[in-house]
């Protein structure tokens, strides 16, 4: 047996002793060494995902690194002792959507999200998971496991919401909401060579972190009008190339189209559950004719990705240890979730140690 944290029903979670999973031909078993808590792991808790609703005693998190205990009988790249990362999603690479190059969403919108949604998840002493030679990555022997726990969600969504974005080499990029995936978000645009990266935030430390991740500007929407601002930082006051949503909320949606010049983009990677309308404004949007073009992304994972992800960290391009405000032990992961639930400003990222 071994010791989880599970959401006991919607609005109540705590530990219980579950099995130890037993891997399948395809499967690996992990034993976690270290995790992180997810502000969708609130949602969850709180009733603003619909998938988990009627669920009872399910283990909650799908942001972990570990060690393999035990493989299946036809996993061939991965082996006991490995230390691994893994996607925040681990879908199905046989499912269609998969294979058309959108495996988050493996069996429909999300659907790449199965710890949680479909099946336990990692904060737990033991994890499963499936299709691992397609969901794992071997952590570089010079990066920490507190390091390469970033690798499956926070810089890969971070990042790819960077690279969704369509930046011109020398663009301009406004990233608004700077998070832990909006702060990757910033270092994203930077690498990816834009010209004039600005941020939108007003708590302190995340002020001075998307300093530190590469913002040349940083506006507080509370001193003054975002918008505004960023339209006077364009050329000529026609809107800037590419605008990041890393919030979830509808101003911030709005203000992205509104700074987006004609021909921009608009990426957004904030979650917009427990709505069930995110409204356009019409005039920004030029009648819906303005040729501004929305993209969305989900955390991409598998091997390939992950492989480049810790590359990223291992050769000092993202130092994702920065986000780190708050660590606990397994035994106090409850204090951690609830932290993370007071939505206290100075909370980033709490990380969970096993060991």
């Amino acid at each position: 047996m071994m010791k989880a944290f599970v959401m006991k029903k919607v609005g109540e979670v705590g530990f219980i002793d579950k099995p130890i999973p037993e891997p399948g031909p395809y499967d690996a078993l992990i034993r976690t060494t270290k995790a992180l808590i997810c502000t969708s792991n609130i949602h969850e808790v709180h009733g603003r995902v619909k998938a988990m609703l009627d669920k009872k005693n399910v283990t909650l998190g799908h942001e972990a690194v570990g060690i393999v205990e035990k493989v299946g009988s036809h996993v061939k790249v991965f082996k006991p002792g490995d230390r691994v990362a893994l996607g925040g999603k681990t879908p199905n690479w046989l499912d269609p959507i998969s294979q058309t190059g959108h495996s988050s969403h493996a069996g429909g919108p999300m659907g790449g999200h199965e710890f949680e949604l479909k099946r336990d998840g990692v904060f737990a002493e033991y994890f499963l998971v499936t299709q691992a030679d397609g969901n794992l990555a071997h952590i570089p022997d010079s990066v920490a496991d507190e390091a390469a726990v970033f690798a499956g969600d926070i810089v890969t969504t971070g990042i790819g919401g960077a690279e969704n974005a369509h930046i011109p080499p020398g663009g301009i990029v406004a990233v608004f909401g700077a998070g832990p995936i909006g702060l990757m978000c910033v270092r994203g645009c930077r690498l990816l060579g834009a010209g004039l990266v600005i941020a939108v935030e007003t708590i302190p430390k995340r002020k001075e972190l998307a300093k530190y991740y590469g913002a040349d500007v940083v506006i507080d929407f509370k001193e003054e009008d975002p918008v505004e601002k960023i339209i006077s930082l364009s050329e000529g006051g026609l809107g800037i190339d590419s605008a990041i949503e890393a919030v979830g909320t509808q101003i911030t949606f709005e203000s992205c189209v509104k700074v987006t010049r004609p021909g921009g983009t608009i990426s957004n990677i904030g979650y917009h559950g427990g709505r069930e309308y995110v409204n356009i404004p019409v005039e920004a949007w030029g009648g819906g004719m303005a040729e501004k073009t929305i993209t969305t992304i989900m955390s991409p994972g598998g091997r390939e990705r992950l492989t480049r992800m810790l590359r990223l960290i291992e050769n000092g391009r993202v130092d994702p240890t920065k986000l780190i405000s708050h660590r606990f032990k397994f035994d106090d992961i409850e204090k951690g979730f609830r932290l993370v639930e007071s939505k206290d400003p100075d909370v980033l990222k709490v990380l969970i140690d096993f060991e």
